[in-house]
């Protein structure tokens, strides 16, 4: 353990797509109203015993009842970088704050774009537009089963998006295409991600599997998981946090089918790793609810995990730090199907952590910066720590 610290390991947890209400510049991403769990939490009553007590009825309005007497740390973090995508997100919690936003597509790809990766995968393509991702699938589903076509297309974040029926193309293959399209829209014009989107069913009962793989650029700067992986400090990745890190700093990885799945892995790395850092993304929240507008399963979602969360706790060693928090919005009340731009809760709990108000943080990045200052990497060049103001 660190000297300076009374941690020897942290676990952090991100529910992806958890936002909890507009950022000062949400107009400009077309995003005014958007508070992903307030919203959520206006439209169907919330049962959420864990994350109240950890204090999320302070930093957003869940009922017109009094917040109980938080036992966690508990604030609000802003977002620095411009965009409102998983590896902004993730990039800017681990200590990487971005000065200029990944290229988007409101009108689809070039030309130049499309008819490079149709040479390079031997056939054309359906699509090329913005849309949701089920939409699609059912619009363009039976054309594709069809011809063998693959679907392409994007949405309000900067990402290429190959969508392909698992009957029709072997999944094998679809990574192949992604590999392909990264080359050309990542490398190429600097996309931030390129996604596999394999499905199964037949028309009107189309359904997304969980063989979906990210494909994001390599961040061009060092993060605090290079920091931990130099200093010979474990980082196990569950969820997409591998591929949005594209691999670096990640000492084991396993991707996850579900967020019941990704808790499970979580509790099975407490009786695994001794020291280092525990790092999960549950995806659940923003691809099958925050997307599809789905308020109920949203909420239902929420329920789910605090009550694992309620499991979970009892298994913590007294030099654990436990933190949750989010990488943007997705609010399901919204018309909008796409990440929504959003302050996101931030919760530290353990046997050592003070519980008190950690205010609004400028930046997502003083996450990242405090758990540097918990295995003693740091400083980062981004974010100020608040191991001090928590650590008993």
């Amino acid at each position: 353990m660190d000297t300076a610290s009374p941690f020897s390991r942290v676990i952090a947890i991100v529910l992806d797509s958890a936002g909890i209400g507009e950022l000062p510049d949400a107009a400009r991403y077309g995003d005014e109203g958007s508070n992903t769990i307030g919203n959520i939490a206006a439209a169907v009553p919330l049962s959420l015993p864990t994350l109240r007590a950890f204090g999320l009825g302070r930093v957003v309005p869940l009922d017109a009842s009094t917040p109980p007497q938080a036992v966690a740390a508990y604030g609000r973090m802003a977002e620095q970088s411009p965009g409102k995508d998983s590896v902004t997100g993730h990039w800017e919690i681990a200590g990487l704050v971005l000065d200029r936003p990944f290229p988007v597509f409101p009108n689809g790809f070039p030309p130049d774009v499309i008819s490079a990766f149709e040479a390079r995968i031997g056939r054309a393509v359906l699509g090329n537009v913005v849309a949701s991702g089920t939409a699609i699938i059912d619009e363009l589903g039976p054309q594709h089963v069809a011809t063998g076509l693959p679907i392409v297309y994007t949405s309000a974040d900067s990402v290429f998006q190959i969508a392909a029926h698992e009957d029709i193309v072997p999944v094998a293959t679809l990574y192949e295409w992604c590999e392909a399209a990264f080359d050309i829209v990542a490398r190429g014009h600097g996309v931030g991600r390129v996604i596999a989107r394999p499905f199964v069913g037949s028309p009107g009962a189309f359904k997304r599997t969980s063989n979906r793989r990210d494909f994001a650029l390599t961040p061009h700067a060092p993060t605090l998981l290079d920091r931990l992986h130099d200093a010979g400090i474990t980082v196990a990745a569950v969820g997409k946090v591998d591929d949005l890190f594209a691999g670096r700093g990640i000492t084991s990885a396993v991707h996850t089918a579900s967020d019941d799945e990704g808790m499970n892995e979580v509790e099975r790395l407490l009786g695994a790793v001794t020291r280092g850092l525990i790092f999960a993304n549950l995806v659940d929240f923003d691809t099958l609810y925050g997307h599809r507008n789905d308020v109920e399963g949203y909420a239902a979602n929420l329920e789910r995990f605090d009550a694992r969360l309620a499991t979970l706790l009892p298994l913590l060693r007294d030099d654990d730090l436990l933190i949750i928090t989010a990488d943007h919005g997705n609010d399901p009340t919204t018309p909008s199907t796409d990440h929504s731009r959003e302050y996101v809760p931030v919760f530290a709990f353990g046997a050592h952590v003070r519980a008190r108000d950690l205010g609004t943080r400028y930046t997502f990045a003083d996450l990242g910066q405090t758990v540097a200052d918990v295995f003693g990497v740091g400083p980062l060049d981004h974010g100020t720590s608040f191991l001090q103001e928590i650590a008993l």
